[in-house]
């Protein structure tokens, strides 16, 4: 589905001015597509480098060799229509990225579930999974609440919602009558991936999420990694793209406050420094854009908008630079289940420049580990003993492994999905006029999720800003925003007989 630009105007009156607070995706987004419409943009960041959540930063390992880290794997898959044209900015090729094969997941007893060549077309993707996978037999399927199944093709942006937001994750999938071993192979590691436990997240945003992945998806299960470092492979070109057109970016610049200026506008004050425009995006996480709101009383329209603005449990990243190789066969990413904390592997030097240089000068590998929703006591330690058992379990060639050093982070700073919470979450839209919202936990009437939802809400928040100037707006390009099951009046049929157990 694309929304294509309204009819107006191709750009702002001129010395349109605009700031962008926050240099992740979403500002990124934002600030590429005010420019592009001619408005003088300004993007102020309080981290020294571009990206954000998903951007990177420099180590230097007790080997004496500098490199960079991240926050966890990213998956580009390939309907992140508006992430991957926003990248084609600097790369048109999108040479920076390079495909897998497969997502396969791993089991605690050797169970692998694998999703490679199935169908693109639903419901043909369905069959063939359930055809494929040794985990659902034809006796399984006859338990299999198909009532509650049929709502995975029948996402409707308003209509699930009302349906399903009061009941959490946990309890949808619970109602599915699934096996154990069939949830945690097809069901569990895709629900643990938006960093959401599924006791409390909502079950309408993990069946927006099924519908934007799999069953809505024309693209399939495949998905790009970058080649390189993040920072290396898109934020440093885009910054010095961004500057090229004129952006200004003022880097390790930390926005303590907003204040309106007679004129309508708005000024920040960045590291002590008053910076000031016409229109204003917000492009922060949950934490920080709390934290702005309530240190600025001329924001204080905003503030019962954020109570729909929490954060989840915290997740760790683990990653390893071990002495000796995993097996050449071990595929670049994993999702793993049933091993307590862990819910991925990946081989960095099997897939990235950087790493596979480092393994091959020292013999070894980099591995990392990963544990979406961790229980917010836990202590570190026992964070990665469980991530370390884990990957000793399925990859037992690591056990003799001596890690030359180890990066470990555990982070909370990702937005929950609570259940209950969608009616409360704040959309791009303010009550400010020229302020808008733009980040991966901001309401979208767009079905998206993680590193696309940061840019379809930088690139709404930009077309908000605009409409009033008669800017056309900037395109838009999504999965279809219905189920199959949604069309004419099939949809209410099997929509009113769905009863969650």
């Amino acid at each position: 589905m694309s929304q294509e630009p309204e009819l107006g105007r191709p750009h702002a009156p001129a010395e349109t001015t605009a700031l962008v607070v926050g240099g992740g995706i979403a500002g990124i987004a934002a600030a590429t597509s005010l420019m592009e419409r001619g408005v003088k943009v300004t993007l102020v960041e309080a981290l020294p480098t571009l990206g954000g959540r998903a951007g990177g930063f420099e180590l230097q390992l007790q080997t004496g060799e500098r490199c960079e880290m991240e926050r966890g794997f990213h998956a580009f898959f390939r309907q992140y229509y508006n992430l991957r044209a926003l990248l084609g900015r600097v790369d048109p090729a999108l040479s920076m990225l390079t495909p897998l094969a497969d997502y396969p997941i791993l089991g605690p007893a050797g169970q692998m579930q694998s999703f490679q060549g199935l169908p693109t077309r639903t419901p043909q993707q369905i069959l063939a999974l359930v055809a494929r996978t040794p985990y659902l037999r034809w006796y399984d399927l006859l338990r299999v609440n198909g009532a509650a199944a049929l709502q995975m093709l029948a996402y409707d942006p308003v209509a699930t919602y009302e349906r399903f937001d009061h009941i959490s994750a946990a309890e949808y999938l619970d109602s599915l009558r699934f096996t154990t071993t069939a949830r945690r192979m097809l069901f569990d590691v895709f629900a643990h991936s938006f960093f959401n436990p599924e006791q409390d997240m909502s079950a309408a945003e993990l069946l927006m999420m099924f519908h934007f992945y799999f069953t809505g998806n024309p693209e399939g299960l495949v998905f790009d990694v970058a080649r390189k470092p993040l920072s290396q492979a898109l934020w440093s070109p885009f910054g010095a793209w961004l500057r090229e057109r004129g952006v200004s970016l003022q880097l390790g610049q930390p926005v303590t406050q907003v204040e309106r200026t007679p004129g309508g506008g708005y000024r920040v004050i960045a590291a002590g420094r008053a910076l000031e425009a016409d229109l204003l995006v917000l492009a922060l996480d949950p934490p920080h854009l709390r934290s702005l709101v309530q240190g600025s009383s001329d924001l204080a329209p905003l503030a019962p908008s954020l109570a729909g603005v929490q954060v989840t449990n915290p997740f760790a990243v683990w990653r390893l630079w071990l002495d000796r190789p995993v097996m050449p066969s071990r595929a670049p990413f994993v999702g793993t289940t049933g091993l307590g904390l862990l819910d991925n592997i990946s081989i960095y030097n099997h897939f990235q420049d950087e790493s596979q240089a480092w393994a091959e000068r020292h013999g070894g590998s980099v591995v990392e580990l990963h544990a979406y929703a961790v229980p917010p006591t836990t202590h570190p330690g026992s964070i990665r003993a469980e991530l370390l058992a884990g990957l000793h379990r399925l990859y037992p060639e690591t056990r003799l492994a001596r890690p030359l050093d180890d990066c470990f982070l555990l982070r909370q700073d990702c937005p929950s999905f609570a259940v209950g919470e969608h009616r409360k979450r704040p959309a791009v839209a303010t009550a400010l006029p020229g302020l808008a919202l733009a980040g991966d936990g901001i309401a979208t009437d767009v079905p998206c999720a993680l590193m696309e939802r940061a840019a379809v809400t930088g690139i709404q928040a930009a077309n908000t800003l605009l409409t009033p100037l008669q800017v056309a707006s900037a395109p838009l390009r999504s999965v279809p925003s219905h189920g199959i099951l949604t069309l004419p009046t099939r949809a209410r049929r099997f929509a009113d007989v769905v009863r969650v157990a």
